[in-house]
């Protein structure tokens, strides 16, 4: 299996597990797991031109862009990213902050939504 096939999978594998925790109302840990798929499925893109990074900020630059500004995918999608990436913090570093349902249903979607659109 190659590496953007493995990456895949593990994306695939965050987005199932962000859908049941936040069916179980764990929205913080849901969002969290949401940021990760998203992060997996953008690595795929990345390992099938040959890079990789060392950290979150270099990778979500190098998607912006190599496949957003390229107009291979669409401005919206960066601020996805962006804004799952606060999320995650919130969910994995506030212990005080509550994420709201609304908040963590909507990183959910949109992490399937990315997925979907770089898995098509």
């Amino acid at each position: 299996m190659t590496p953007e096939s493995e990456a895949l999978l593990a994306a695939a594998a965050k987005l199932q597990a962000a859908e049941l925790l936040f069916k179980e109302g764990l929205n913080g840990d849901a969002a969290s797991r949401a940021y990760y798929a998203v992060f997996h499925a953008i690595s795929a893109l990345h390992l099938a031109n040959g890079n990789t990074f060392s950290s979150h900020a270099q990778l979500i630059g190098r998607f912006n862009k190599d496949f957003v500004r390229t107009g291979l995918f669409a401005p919206e999608y960066t601020r996805i990213v962006t804004r799952l990436f606060e999320d995650r913090q919130l969910g994995d570093y506030d212990a005080v902050t509550a994420m709201a349902d609304d908040q963590a249903k909507r990183d959910v979607a949109d992490a399937r939504r990315l997925i979907d659109a770089i898995r098509a």
